[in-house]
């Protein structure tokens, strides 16, 4: 059950969608809507444009999965690292959000297969640190709970950080940072790089190779994560995943990437 904090967090907003079955009505399909947790403000993947509607990569891929589905799509609007616990509670149906498929997380929730390949990154302010190798004795951001979370902690010490400042979303984040109080960020890249490319007083300075990939979360062993992998292999195969990654990254996607090749859905090792 939830507590009084919890649901003043959770805003749900509905999101247009792709006509659906002919024959359903909205009654119907208001019922039998696919919850969506994610977490608004994480760009290129799911934030809002200027009119105050919900858009990304993430969310035009959720409303062609629920078309293939015959159903719309709810999106519950959580903090990153409470989308887990949504997911296993069977709050949402399923969550997305550049979630990251990892064999710890595998241990407790589900994934469909992969639909982006990713690294981490640090993003730092005007005249500030090159890379890395810099940040010794200084302070580096985070979101909280996130892969760039985990990797900070885990090689805090290679790198000499004096602090590791975490965060909800990638917004508040980026204030501290342009103000100086914090002197670097490490998160996913593709995400950084579209948030920067207009903000000359930021700058990507260094990749940090990592090899995640990303894709959709769900109870374990939800028959829903089944079907949703069966649904990502057509929108492979008929191009649909290849023409939103060039939308949104200007860019089409290099052969071999999980973008366009059908693969295995994830499984605990």
């Amino acid at each position: 059950m939830q507590d009084n904090r919890e649901k003043k967090m959770l805003r749900k907003f509905i999101v247009p969608v792709w006509v659906v079955a002919a024959g359903a009505g909205a009654a119907a399909q208001a019922q039998d809507a696919l919850e969506v947790g994610a977490n608004i403000g994480n760009v290129p993947w799911e934030f809002q444009d200027e009119s105050g509607e919900f858009v990304g990569f993430e969310v035009e891929l959720a409303n062609a999965v629920a078309s293939q589905l015959g159903r719309e799509v709810e999106i519950v609007n959580i903090p990153f690292n409470g989308l887990f616990s949504a997911v296993q509670s069977g709050r949402i149906d399923m969550a997305m959000s550049s979630i990251t498929i990892t064999d710890e997380r595998l241990q407790s929730v589900s994934f469909a297969q992969p639909y982006y390949d990713s690294d981490q990154s640090l993003t730092v302010g005007a005249e500030g640190p090159a890379s890395l190798d810099e940040m010794k004795d200084k302070v580096v951001g985070v979101d909280t709970g996130s892969t760039g979370d985990m990797w900070a902690t885990e090689h805090a010490e290679d790198y000499g950080f004096a602090d590791i400042r975490r965060y909800e979303g990638l917004q508040p984040a980026m204030l501290d940072l342009t103000a100086g109080r914090i002197d670097g960020y490490i998160s996913d890249i593709p995400a950084l790089q579209y948030y920067v490319k207009d903000k000359p007083a930021l700058e990507v300075v260094q990749r940090i190779e990592t090899g995640e990939k990303y894709s959709f979360m769900f109870a374990k062993d939800a028959e829903l994560a089944t079907e949703v992998n069966e649904i990502l292999s057509g929108l492979k195969e008929d191009g649909t995943l290849a023409e939103l990654h060039e939308k949104w990254f200007g860019a089409a996607p290099e052969a071999g990437t999980s973008t366009v090749t059908v693969l295995d859905m994830p499984s605990a090792q």
